[in-house]
């Protein structure tokens, strides 16, 4: 290779050093170094002349260039000859000294170069850097630090020199003015102490081992000297610190008596810089140091200086730590080994120091006590052993400190002492106590949520967290604690304050008991008479019980105490580990599986499953007295949970399952009295529970719990006490109110649970007069009403729980409720004495819940009975003001938040919706509907819109339950309909949206209930009935004139669905609409009436259009289907005798039809006869009526749209609609080939045209007219059978394809397709009765026809029914049609004929190879499109072709493709690779051809990194077929072994194999190639230039010295200089990376 080459590429790489792109610096940076490394001397001495060519480089430029001097020297030290180290070192020497100044990053990166050469030729270091440190003269500052630099690293080389270079240092201290030369003095003097000490540690290595401390002292100290007394005064902190870490690392090489003399001073000095610092680890490793030394000679003024010494270290330890910031945790670190020193020294004197400074209160000296105790106890654990006891007792203090960064300390110290043995001691478990109590803090709540800036803030949590983990460790690792820890955890799950820890305490538990469990130890069987601190089995289990009831409590409390819990059984008792071994794996995967959240877990199904999980433990234990103590013990456990309602009401209902198991009922009565008395009844949730309890008790003693709420009633509770003070006699009744709730409450749940053949004697009897009699005081005997509103809430829930366990029951046993009535009117006496101004209280719906449960029961409510129940409870609910009214505040009376009441307003209306639809229930028919409706529709014509829209809203629930409950068993007449639709109809344009939407559904549901009894089943869907629903969209627009349009439209609908004999109702209703409140409502009743008399009103006369028109009215009335059937016979009667007046009638149908103009067309179906004459003449008309015409898109814009011409369009609607009739298959399947191709053409006329617009008709334009024939296209082929062919256009979604203009011709290309493989037979008729569309004059039509021919040579079905000879013809024909898309689905029919029949592609070939090169070479070919087909049909055709065939032309055809290659159409150049592959087993064995392939090769290996996946995919398929052509065996082996298209290639990889493979079996070519490659430097994208660079890299790289001569380096190295000031950064690097490979 010539110089020359190397050095342009060398001197462009050192111009590039400075690119802007960090990526490319890199790799310039490499390549230098590589080139570095393979030619050191000559790269070397061009870094160096570049330097010297160029002495005003900029600093960052002349860094990097040194940077490179110092890396090449680094790794090639041995390969450089010693005249260029000479001169390297004599450089870098001058740029580091140049400049006077300091000018760090240059000189640093000089200063380094020296330290790299001084690793091995530290003599011809030392001598040049020497001649820059002469006596007498102040040195630079860089020739001091490379001296502190080399002693690092070259110890053994640098030691020997230390001597005299301290001997010349020592005066030039004294000359030292600046603070910068102080500086780097005391530096080098820390370095050279440090080398000496490494030096001394290892003599062993080191070249001179008879050097010894005391050759250093002497200067050592003078040093010191200097430094100690006047430089360590100095004002610059930087420079104090560098001193004061010189001192350090100097004290170990001074003289003992010196150092002993000294210390006194030195300890004070050091310690007082902390005052001056804020650096504080450098002087505490100095003064570790200088502990360190005075330790070692076993100095005896240590002492003297203890007491200060500790006071300075505990005020560091004690200093925060930061742990995001290293030096402060590395002072701290520093700080503890001084600790560490000092024990081993004066271990006494440090414990108790420590110990008392435990005993100050301030924060941070507790926590830096804490730190040096717990690093004492890890570290100097023997020194430690006889001061266990005193530590323990030590602790307690701080244990009792508030700070949680204390408290954290602490946590750490326990867990050290735990692994060293103090938690077994006495005392150790108030130590465990400490952990549990903050593994139950709760979360840091802030009043206002400042970001604190302190690093070691401890919040709740984080120490919470700590405590966790503690606890697992101590549980896990230290085995030792195990019988420390079990049992004596349990103490703490019960007591409400460690509530926060059950979930850490529960998961040590279970390791604990698995490990005992599995060693078959006997302490995991527990004797809790021993244990007497431990709470008792049946406690412990309700404990559990109640927090798994709650899982997500606590911290998730609930799936570790249902795991303890099966852990503990045997311990709970022996009888429960099968049950629970059983049930509780199911329970604790179903909190698992779903990764349930508390919102996602159904509450009431889970308590439901705890509840049975309790009982059948309870059966399974067959203990009552165990069950009897279970009760009391659960009982006594409720108050823990005052503070926990939800979880107390479930400890009741858990009571309530235990007394259903206990058989003593004495135990019974008395726990039933203990809950009863000993419940908080003030309380809501805890009043239900408590009679959730005793009703789940009613269900075995229901004699027993009815006696004792009985007695309960009449007992002490209900006497109110005597007292003077008015005040609490006052509060007593209240009291006494809210107790008599309870009980009312305990009846209805009695009554839900009780057995039911046991309940229904009692509920008059015992139930309902019991709760009567506490309802009601007697006063004088006169029975008086309670007004406490908790005892009216009660008695309606608890009438509503009798309502339901009645019903319940009801369904086993007739069963006549004789109070129902009464009951009734109580409840609705409730709702009468309600404010009717506002809403306060959830009395309202609780009564209307409570009588809709009633409801239900027998007897039936009389008609009048019915009518007040409604009147009260729909007026009530009606009237109230909006939810947004706020009731005046009166004095007794909370008043309810906005949320709260809106809460109440939902319920309230649900409520009313509930009885509404239990009272429809009753009778379910129209009358029933009419007598709930006559209450709301007054109030639908309300002033109010709160009113108007609460109606709606109810009147809109009422329809779609009255639909969706709907059984039509005879024809029954929905009689009201008019006069509900003449009340709703009006609201459509009522000024509130909410109302207008909600009208539009209640008459959707109306018309949908209609069309039920009309016959027409659940999943019918009507068009006009359905298009009601989008026009909900307009109405929300409050502009008249669309409400009206809106209005209108929407009469249309409901006049085509209203029998005749509702029109009179529903114009009367129309009339009173006119005077409605809203004068919007009153317009809207004008539009409607107006719209409805246009459409009904027409007289009828005796004319067939008239007929029809009356007949098509007629259809939306009938019923029955026979009637129906009837209709379409007279359509079709009329149709047999004026057939062209009824098309023409229908033809003239408003498009598109509505569903009874497509029945009658349907029903003409009926006939064959008819249905054929039909057909012919549909097929007649289409062929000769132009099929669109052009209309220009408007007056101020160009362009012109085809707009369909309506005459053929609705002829291809009606043809649609009479194949439907299955009866028109026969003349379907007669006339089938003639249909296929006239639909097909018509389909073809169609796309991209628009439906004409007919003013009159609003859905004219939804019409998709090519959607219309394919349709009709569809049902055709459905009539003639043809199943698969249309299973498989509906699988490729041809239908959709073949409508759009964009995708038709790939539609029928799939029609084509689907017909060729399942309808072969038909096939002939259809070509032939589609080839003259061939030369119509419509384009459209003519591209059509060419895809489906075009598709059919894709199959061999075209040779067997010898259509062959036909279709080719065509193409060959249409090849020159003036239409490009015509042309090329001609060339893409021609390239078709090699996949459906490749055996008569030899007989075609001239043609086919003349219609292809033509294509290749199209002039008129905007997208390429006919060049791309013709490549592809060629690539296809090429594989049956006979090589005679082909084989003149295979050089010819490759000259064709190769400008395809580059170009930048991403299909061509895919194409025309792919067709080149296909070339390729017609040259196999021919130099020429085999020469082409070589042409084209560079081009395919650079498009391997293609920016287009489909490209490189070709490229891999090209490679690997023309492979065996290639003439390289193992480059043949290479491309069929790497490049399949689906598994990813490492292209650097396979180009670097690849040029191997090149130079060792192609050197000849080598000029070729790389000169081929050298092109695509310009390439215009820039992966393939970055490719073309690492081609040339590899080329470079792996070429031998014999071949150099093929390559002309120059262009090379060029060319790549020019890449490497490339736009993209990418490319850039590539070249500097080629270029590393120049030598």
């Amino acid at each position: 290779m010539d110089d020359t080459d190397v050095e342009q590429v060398t001197l462009a790489l050192l111009d590039a050093a400075n690119d802007k792109d960090s990526e490319v610096q890199d790799q310039v940076r490499k390549s230098m170094l590589t080139l570095g490394k393979q030619q050191p001397d000559r790269v070397l001495a061009m870094c160096q002349d570049y330097l010297l060519k160029h002495p005003k480089l900029v600093v960052s430029h002349r860094v990097v260039v040194l940077q490179t001097i110092e890396l090449i020297v680094g790794c090639r030290i041995e390969e450089i000859s010693a005249p260029r180290i000479k001169s390297i070192i004599s450089l870098a020497s001058e740029e580091m000294t140049r400049s006077k100044d300091v000018v760090p990053d240059w000189q640093q990166a000089a200063s380094n170069i020296l330290v790299a050469v001084g690793n091995k030729h530290i003599n011809d270091i030392m001598e040049e850097i020497l001649s820059k440190f002469q006596p007498g003269f102040l040195p630079h500052f860089f020739v001091v630090q490379t001296l502190a630099n080399l002693s690092d690293s070259n110890v053994y080389g640098m030691v020997p020199f230390l001597n005299a270079i301290l001997g010349t240092m020592l005066p030039m201290l004294a000359m030292a003015k600046q603070d910068n030369m102080k500086w780097v003095f005391s530096s080098a003097l820390c370095h050279f102490s440090d080398s000496i000490l490494e030096y001394l540690a290892n003599l062993d290595k080191a070249p001179d081992p008879t050097v010894r401390k005391d050759t250093f002292s002497g200067e050592i100290y003078a040093a010191f000297d200097i430094l100690f007394n006047n430089w360590l005064q100095s004002r610059e902190p930087k420079l104090r610190l560098t001193v004061g870490e010189a001192v350090g690392s100097m004290c170990h090489l001074m003289a003992s008596d010196k150092l002993e003399e000294q210390l006194p001073r030195i300890i004070p000095t050091i310690v007082s810089l902390y005052k001056k610092n804020t650096e504080h680890y450098v002087i505490s490793k100095s003064l570790c140091q200088v502990l360190e030394a005075s330790v070692n000679m076993g100095s005896r003024v240590l002492e003297t200086q203890l007491d200060g010494l500790l006071l300075t270290l505990h005020q560091q330890v004690s200093a925060p730590v930061d742990y995001s910031d290293p030096p402060t945790v590395k002072n701290h670190n520093e700080v503890l080994r001084c600790f560490s020193l000092l024990a081993n020294s004066f271990p006494d004197r440090l414990v108790m120091y420590v110990l008392q400074r435990l005993e100050n209160s301030n924060e941070r000296s507790r926590m830096g006590s804490l730190a040096v105790l717990r690093h004492l106890i890890n570290s100097s654990s023997s020194t430690m052993e006889s001061k266990k006891l005193l530590i323990l007792a030590s602790i307690r203090q701080p244990m009792a400190d508030h700070s949680n960064k204390v408290k954290k300390r602490v946590v750490q110290v326990i867990s050290a002492m735990a692994h060293h043995g103090y938690l077994e001691l006495e005392g150790g478990e108030l130590l465990v106590r400490f952990i549990v109590q903050n593994c139950a803090l709760h979360d840091t709540y802030q009043s206002h949520q400042r970001a604190t800036s302190d690093p070691e803030e401890v919040t709740n949590e984080a120490l919470r967290t700590m405590c966790d983990s503690t606890l697992h460790l101590l549980t896990t690792t230290v085995g030792r604690l195990a019988d420390v820890l079990w049992p004596k955890l349990l103490y703490y799950l019960t007591p409400s304050q460690f509530n926060n820890a059950t979930t850490p305490l529960c998961k040590s538990l279970i390791v604990l008991g698995n490990k005992k469990k599995s060693n078959q130890e006997p302490s995991f069987k527990i004797d809790f008479t021993q244990e007497v601190n431990l709470p008792s089995p049946q406690t412990l289990m309700i404990r559990l019980l109640v927090n798994a009831a709650f899982p997500f409590n606590s911290r998730g409390h609930g799936p570790p105490s249902l795991s303890l819990l099966q852990i503990l059984s045997i311990n709970i008792h022996p009888k429960t580990e099968t049950v629970w071994e059983k049930e509780i794996p199911p329970l604790l995967s179903l909190l698992e599986v779903s990764e349930s959240t508390a919102e996602s877990l159904d509450k009431k199904k889970w308590d439901e499953k705890l509840l049975e999980l309790l009982s059948q433990t309870l059966t399974s234990i067959e203990d009552d007295k165990w069950v009897c103590q279970f009760a009391a013990e659960a009982t006594r456990y409720l108050s823990t949970y005052n503070n926990a309602l939800e979880e107390k009401s479930f400890l009741y209902r858990c009571i309530g399952v235990t007394l259903q198991q206990c058989f003593n009922k004495e135990v019974v009565k008395k726990q039933l009295q203990e809950v009863l008395l000993a419940a908080r009844h003030n309380d809501a949730i805890e009043r239900e529970g408590v009679a959730m309890g005793v009703g789940l008790c009613a269900n075995s003693h229901l004699e027993g719990t009815l006696a004792k709420l009985d007695e309960f009633g009449k007992s002490d509770a209900f006497k109110k006490s005597p007292s003077i003070f008015n005040l609490l006699k006052e509060r007593n009744e209240v009291e006494v109110e809210k107790v008599k709730s309870t009980l009312i409450l305990c009846y209805g749940h009695v009554a839900l649970n009780a057995p039911p053949e046991k309940i229904l004697s009692r509920i008059d009897q015992d139930i309902l007069r019991c709760i009567s009699k506490h309802f009601n005081t007697k006063v004088l005997g006169i029975k008086v009403e309670t007004k406490d509103l908790t005892m009216k809430l009660s008695l309606i829930q608890s009438v509503g729980l009798i309502a339901r366990a009645i019903s319940r029951c009801v369904k086993k046993q007739g069963y006549i409720f004789s109070r129902k009535q009464e009951l009734i009117t109580v409840m609705l006496d409730f709702m009468k004495s309600e404010p009717s101004d506002s809403l306060k209280t959830p009395v309202r719906p609780l009564v209307m819940t409570t009588c809709a449960n009633l409801m239900s029961l027998d007897p039936p409510l009389s008609e009048n009975e019915s009518f007040d129940l409604l009147k009260v409870c729909v007026n009530g609910v009606l009237s109230l003001p909006p939810d947004t009214h706020t009731p005046e505040k009166t004095k007794d009376e909370e008043i309810l938040d906005p949320k709260q009441r809106k809460v109440l307003y939902r319920d309230t209306l649900a409520a009313l919706q509930e009885l509404l639809r239990s009272i429809l229930a009753r009778d379910p028919s129209p009358d029933g509907l009419q007598g709930i409706f006559k209450h709301i529709e007054s109030w639908l014509g309300s002033v109010h819109d709160h009113e108007r829209e609460r109606a709606i809203t109810a009147t809109s629930n009422l329809l779609t339950y009255y639909l969706e409950s709907l059984t039509v068993k005879c024809m029954v007449s929905f009689h009201n309909l008019g006069a509900l639709l003449g009340r709703l109809s009006p609201r459509c344009s009522d000024p509130l949206p909410a109302v207008r939407a909600a009208a539009v559904d209640c008459i959707y549901t109306l018309l949908s209930i209609q069309l039920r009894y009309e016959g027409f089943s659940l999943d019918y869907r009507d068009e006009g009935v359905e298009g009601l629903l989008p026009l909900k969209g307009a109405l929300e627009n409050p502009d008249h004139s669309v409400l009206y349009k809106t209005c209108s439209d929407l009469t249309k609908v409901m006049s085509k669905r209203l029998p005749q004999q509702q029109l009179t109702t529903l114009v009367f209703m129309l009339f009173e609409g006119l005077v409605d409140s809203q004068a919007n409502c009153c317009r809207a009743s004008s539009v409607i009436l107006n719209t409805l008399l246009k459409n009904r009103g027409a007289g009828l006369q005796d004319l067939v259009p008239e007929m029809l028109e009356v007949l098509h009215v007629r259809l939306q009335s009938i019923t029955e289907e026979q009637v129906r059937v009837a209709v379409g016979q007279t359509v079709l009667i009329l149709a047999s005798q004026h057939l062209q007046t009824v098309i023409n009638t229908l033809v003239n149908q408003p498009l598109p039809y509505d569903s009874w103009t497509s029945e009658m067309w349907m029903a003409m179906g009926a006939d064959p006869i008819v249905a054929n004459q039909i057909m012919e003449m549909v097929m007649e008309k289409l062929v000769i009526t132009a099929p669109y015409v052009d209309k220009k898109e408007s007056m101020m814009r160009g362009g012109m749209t085809k707009v369909a011409t309506n005459q053929p369009l609705a002829m291809t609607c009606g043809l649609k609609e009479l194949l439907l009739n299955g009866q028109a298959q026969e003349p379907a399947v007669s006339l089938f080939p003639q249909l296929f191709s006239c639909l097909t053409v018509r389909l073809g006329a169609s796309v991209g045209v628009m439906p004409p617009k007919d003013n009159n008709h609003k859905h004219s334009g939804s019409l998709h007219v090519a959607g219309v024939a394919a349709e009709a296209l569809r049902i055709l082929l459905a009539r003639a059978q043809l199943d698969e062919v249309m299973k498989r256009l509906d699988e490729d979604n041809a239908w959709d394809a073949m409508k759009e203009l964009n995708t038709h011709v790939t539609g029928v290309t799939l029609l084509a397709r689907a017909m060729a493989k399942h309808a072969g037979p038909r096939l002939p008729a259809i070509v032939e009765s589609l080839c003259p569309s061939l030369n119509n004059i419509y384009e459209c039509q003519r591209i059509t026809v060419t895809a489906f021919f075009s598709e059919l040579l894709n199959h061999h079905v075209a040779t067997e029914l010898l259509l062959i000879d036909v279709l080719m013809n065509n193409m060959m024909e249409r090849i020159s049609d003036p239409c490009c898309t015509v042309r090329m689905l001609a060339v893409r029919g021609l390239g078709n004929i090699a996949v459906g029949s490749p055996e008569k592609v030899n007989k075609y070939a001239k043609e086919l190879l003349a219609a292809m090169s033509s294509g290749m070479e199209e002039k008129d070919d905007p997208g390429k499109l006919i060049t791309l087909e013709a490549m592809s049909g060629l690539s296809k055709v090429l594989l049956h072709l006979d090589k005679n065939n082909v084989h003149l032309l295979v050089v010819y055809i490759f000259m064709k493709i190769r400008p395809f290659l580059e170009s930048d159409n991403d299909d061509i150049r895919c194409a025309s690779i792919l067709l080149m592959g296909n070339l390729s087993k017609f040259g196999s064995g021919e130099q020429v051809f085999k020469d082409q392939i070589h042409n084209v090769l560079v081009s395919l290996l650079l498009h391997l990194v293609d920016p287009n996946a489909q490209v490189v995919k070709a490229c891999k398929y090209a490679m690997r077929v023309c492979a065996p052509v290639v003439g390289s065996e193992q480059i043949t082996a290479m491309f069929q072994n790497h490049l399949h298209e689906d598994k990813s290639l490492h292209y650097g990889e396979f180009i670097n194999d690849l040029t191997k493979y090149l130079i060792q079996d192609f050197p000849g070519m080598l000029n070729f190639y790389h000169i081929s490659v050298i092109q695509f430097f310009k390439s215009n994208w820039a992966e393939v230039r970055a490719a073309a660079a690492m081609f040339i890299g590899f080329l470079l790289g792996n070429i031998q010295q014999e071949h150099l001569s093929h390559l002309n380096m120059g262009t090379i190295s060029k060319g790549l200089v020019v890449l490497l000031q490339d736009p993209d950064p990418v490319v850039r690097a590539k070249a500097a990376e080629a270029m590393g490979h120049f030598h």
